[in-house]
């Protein structure tokens, strides 16, 4: 019997939660603590609740590298190298991904991996008396965002996932459930774990001595979103009550934003290194440390080409981060969001467009590309066009133009009401609701939103007209046109099938 999901979910004999290195899912230590006997005190919990945040920054979960695993799945970037790797990495823009993909596998692992430790805090806490109960709830609150973060990836990537919110301590714990639950019960628990966050004792915004920790206005913008999620692609019997619950969530975190007007804040400092811990507009991110070799960034140095130096010190020899033709050409004539976004390579091995939204290149960076990024998970822009989204599905067309207004403001582009009147524009984008898709196409480009927001704003059947419809020459070597109505959702794991067929049983297609 392979023994993948439970070597994830069972590491109860190990204490993993204060270190990074993950081989404790597959050793056993002898000197290890056992989880049960560790939490001991306040700041155990603490220790155990920082290894959570840590568990973040892995590539192959939901850190700046997984962009394999959503923004390569899109229309926006994919790579055209369909050799490297066994050729692995090109199936997921290619629409050609196998059950038995590496890739996915470690994509499947790494976020059970961070479930698994936000049970194991959860769980502990509970042996500990602590001396003020609000340091408690903060706690719970934190790990429960982060689960439900998880799962909310989970279930929009694979639909029915296995679903776990205790340690598991023995092998027929794991067994018992190993099976996938139906997605509507899963989105049930991220809804019952968020709505603790957005009632917790959490400050609505963290101080910049403390980014990267949960807040209360990241719980309620996660909420809202996952409210909005559910409108879209659940049962539609439940669409308008999930509306008008989006609408409250995103509003409150709206109404908590600590500026004036989105227009205040330029574009290009959100994504400034210098100001990533005191940007108003940032409202949940993994934190990176600037040269530190453990804890730096490499975004920036990761998406430069070769003969370029304007995302970082370091130098590269290959293509740097891709980007379609196809979002290329969705920036309008005079969005300074595209120069700061994208720059055209000219080196003889690349003559592509590569990615420049994420820059460092200081001294203390250096040479060999130790960033100081920080990858942004939620911002106030996200969230104002979630609002014009979902007013839009409410019949409130009016105030959704009042929210998509906004962030073309900042972008110094015409209003609505005005470029609707262009021929080219309104050719484009010939409604409203294609016009906020395009909005947050160019605002979050390279912030692997572009996929999630394809399932939201289309069924299944019409995803697949709109991504057959794409021009072959502005998508790259992948092919467009293997997408169907399969690719909705990914496979799961050859490896998971194996453990129970009928209960771990495949998605349609694969």
């Amino acid at each position: 019997m392979n023994h993948t999901f439970l070597r994830v979910l069972c590491i109860c004999a190990l204490l993993p939660l204060a270190a990074c290195n993950e081989d404790f899912l597959v050793q056993t230590d002898p000197n290890a603590v056992s989880a049960a006997d560790y939490y001991q005190s306040e700041n155990d919990v603490l220790l155990g609740l920082n290894g959570v945040y840590q568990s973040l920054r892995n590539n192959n979960g939901i850190a700046e590298g997984s962009g394999l695993f959503s923004e390569e799945r899109s229309d926006n970037t994919g790579r055209n190298d369909n050799q490297s790797n066994a050729g692995e990495p090109f199936q997921f823009n290619d629409f050609s991904i196998l059950p038995s993909n590496t890739y996915l596998k470690s994509h499947w692992l790494a976020l059970y991996q961070i479930v698994t430790r936000t049970n194991q805090v959860l769980a502990g806490m509970e042996n500990v008396t602590f001396a003020n109960a609000q340091t408690k709830a903060q706690y719970q609150a934190e790990a429960k965002f982060i689960r439900a973060l998880i799962y909310f990836h989970l279930v929009r990537k694979w639909g029915d996932v296995p679903l776990v919110t205790r340690p598991l301590n023995s092998a027929d714990e794991v067994q018992a459930n190993t099976f996938r639950e139906k997605k509507e019960k899963v989105y049930e628990q991220i809804v019952a774990d968020l709505t603790e966050v957005v009632n917790s004792p959490l400050p609505d915004h963290q101080p910049a001595s403390s980014k990267g920790r949960v807040s209360k206005v990241a719980g309620l913008s996660l909420l809202g979103q996952v409210y909005l999620t559910m409108a879209t692609t659940l049962d539609q019997a439940n669409r308008a009550a999930n509306l008008n619950q989006a609408k409250t969530h995103l509003t409150n975190a709206y109404s908590k934003k600590a500026f004036g007007a989105l227009k205040d804040i330029p574009y290009q400092d959100v994504f400034d290194v210098s100001k990533k811990s005191t940007n108003p507009e940032i409202i949940f991110q993994i934190v990176y440390r600037q040269g530190d070799v453990n804890f730096a960034s490499s975004i920036a140095a990761n998406n430069q080409a070769a003969g370029e130096t304007i995302n970082s010190l370091r130098v590269s020899t290959g293509s740097g981060g891709n980007v379609k033709p196809d979002l290329v050409k969705e920036y309008e004539e005079g969005d300074p969001r595209r120069d700061f976004s994208i720059r055209f390579a000219n080196a003889s091995n690349v003559r592509d467009y590569f990615i420049t939204k994420y820059r460092d290149t200081s001294p203390a960076a250096g040479t060999n590309g130790w960033g100081g990024n920080d990858w942004i998970l939620i911002r106030y822009a996200d969230v104002i066009l979630m609002l014009a989204e979902t007013h839009l599905y409410l019949g409130e067309e009016a105030t959704a133009i009042q929210y998509l207004n906004m962030v073309r403001e900042r972008a110094k582009l015409p209003t609505y009401e005005v470029a609707r009147n262009n021929p080219a524009y309104s050719s484009k984008y010939p409604t409203l609701k294609l016009a906020i898709l395009h909005e947050r196409r160019v605002e979050l480009a390279f912030e692997n939103h572009r996929w999630f927001d394809l399932l939201r704003f289309f069924t299944p059947a019409e995803l697949v007209s709109y991504m057959q419809t794409k021009s072959q020459a502005d998508y790259g070597t992948a092919k467009v046109s293997n997408f169907g109505t399969k690719d909705y959702y990914y496979p799961i794991p050859f490896d998971e099938v194996k453990l129970n067929p009928e209960r771990m049983y495949q998605n349609p297609g694969y």
